[in-house]
């Protein structure tokens, strides 16, 4: 399926690290924004993190100053480092990509900004304990 895949996910303590790795498989990203999703027990998805088409980085409040969101083109994969993990980063992260030839029609907000993509992935488990 061409479709995102997420890795690097897992279980850490409050405090740990862990990178997310999220790589098209199949597609390339095209031009359109590139970012993290992420759905904890019982909330709504939230926007973490995202590259735009033009490079300009945006994080949602709860993240900044501990995650950091990095992409390799010519990898096609998009990376977050999580540091200083807390149990409310305890959640389902996916990605989120455009799909070059492909229109991106649906949305996601980081902050007051809003984002489309045309894929995700089906995402990678972090739990993070008290």
């Amino acid at each position: 399926a061409q479709r995102p895949v997420e890795s690097g996910g897992g279980s850490v303590e409050t405090g740990g690290s862990l990178r997310l790795s999220c790589a098209a498989s199949g597609y390339t990203f095209g031009s359109s924004a590139v970012g993290w999703l992420r759905q904890g027990p019982g909330k709504q998805h939230e926007g973490v993190a995202v590259i735009d088409w033009d490079g300009k980085i945006n994080y949602a409040d709860s993240v900044k100053g501990r995650f950091t969101i990095s992409k390799d083109s010519a990898k096609n994969t998009l990376y977050l480092q999580m540091n200083n993990l807390k149990p409310d980063d305890t959640a389902l992260y996916t990605c989120a990509t455009g799909r070059l030839g492909f229109e991106s029609t649906f949305r996601y907000t980081v902050g007051d900004s809003t984002y489309w993509y045309a894929v995700r992935g089906q995402g990678t488990q972090v739990t993070v304990s008290a």
